[in-house]
């Protein structure tokens, strides 16, 4: 099964407990307005005839926003959003928006029951092409996003 960039979004969205109003002003940090009808119908579910499907691009410039929000907006330009994302540059969005090291996230994925490395997990943050660079696994980012959710929502309702 796939990590879908819908699914993505709302596991975002249930760990960090956003409104409709927090999901719309983290677009807005990365200079990106949508409306609350757009929301609604990228976090439905596939079975409903009203989901639409949410791009990689929006999946950057949410996460984009999400790092402003939690970091700081940067001066001048913002980053241009990628048109094309993978599970590695969303981990590392991920880790840049919750400033977390290393040792941050090992504890996180054995929240999750999935503990590995600190060599594996440094190799998903290298640039692609680098000798060491590994492709992060669906398993990895499901596992990280479900460690997020018991991090930072850890008593489910």
């Amino acid at each position: 099964m796939l990590v879908e960039n819908n699914d993505i979004l709302r596991r975002i969205r249930y760990t960090f407990d956003f409104s409709d109003s927090k999901m719309i002003a983290v677009f807005s940090m990365a200079d990106q307005e949508v409306t609350r009808e757009q929301i609604s119908d990228w976090l439905k579910k596939e079975e409903d005839p009203a989901y639409k499907k949410f791009s990689d691009t929006r999946l950057a410039v949410f996460l984009n926003g999400l790092i402003n929000d939690k970091r700081g907006k940067r001066e001048g330009a913002q980053p241009l959003p990628e048109t094309r994302l993978n599970n590695n540059l969303i981990f590392n969005k991920l880790k840049i928006a919750l400033n977390l090291k290393a040792e941050d996230i090992l504890a996180i994925l054995t929240l999750a029951e999935f503990p590995i490395g600190k060599h594996e997990l440094s190799a998903f943050f290298r640039k692609e092409g680098h000798k060491h660079y590994r492709e992060c696994k669906d398993q990895v980012l499901r596992n990280f996003l479900k460690g997020l959710q018991l991090k930072y929502r850890p008593d489910p309702q």
